[in-house]
């Protein structure tokens, strides 16, 4: 299968391409650095932004599916900053998937989307969004997300999205290492 992942060189999306290579899926990564570890694993690299879509429209020509990963994840940044890689970023995706002909998007969103005061315990999807958010990371990722599930079925395209929370593992370069910072003060 040929299959795109968008943020590629990251935590999460270097997990997925390692899986889709041990599979034998034909993997191609869009990213803002050329990963040259990953080039030598046979990884095709687009190396340019969300922002650009005619790059983002070239990385998704000829793909079956495309993993949907690239985000702006930080703490700390401006509104501009967060939309302009979140939500054009996700509109870019969706229309490269459409002129590109790709058949299934995964959409990486959180589940801060679904934030509310309290404890969510055994809610599913059908909870609404909230009218308010107190950041723009997830506030932009509410916006993307219901793009991507309001895509779902035009013009051949399945989309679904996945609320991953707290994602960690070995080489994790987020939240231990800020733990054991902290542990260590």
């Amino acid at each position: 299968m040929k299959t795109l992942v968008t943020g590629g060189g990251g935590f999460l999306g270097r997990y997925i391409v390692m899986k889709l290579l041990g599979r034998g899926d034909s993997v191609r990564v869009l990213g803002r650095h050329a990963y040259s570890d990953l080039q030598a694993r046979g990884v095709e690299t687009i190396r340019a932004d969300l922002q650009n879509s005619r790059a983002v429209e070239q990385a998704c020509r000829g793909m079956d599916v495309v993993f949907h990963v690239g985000a702006h994840t930080s703490y700390w940044a401006p509104w501009r900053s967060y939309h302009a890689t979140n939500v054009l970023g996700t509109r870019n995706v969706l229309d490269g998937c459409r002129k590109g002909g790709v058949r299934k998007l995964i959409y990486t969103s959180t589940s801060s989307v679904a934030w509310a005061p309290g404890l969510l315990e055994g809610t599913d999807e059908s909870v609404p969004y909230p009218e308010h958010y107190r950041c723009p990371y997830s506030a932009t990722k509410a916006i993307a997300e219901r793009m991507v599930l309001q895509a779902n079925g035009i013009d051949g395209l399945l989309t679904v999205s996945v609320r991953p929370h707290m994602i960690f593992g070995p080489g994790d370069p987020h939240l231990f290492p800020r733990l054991f910072d902290r542990a260590r003060r």
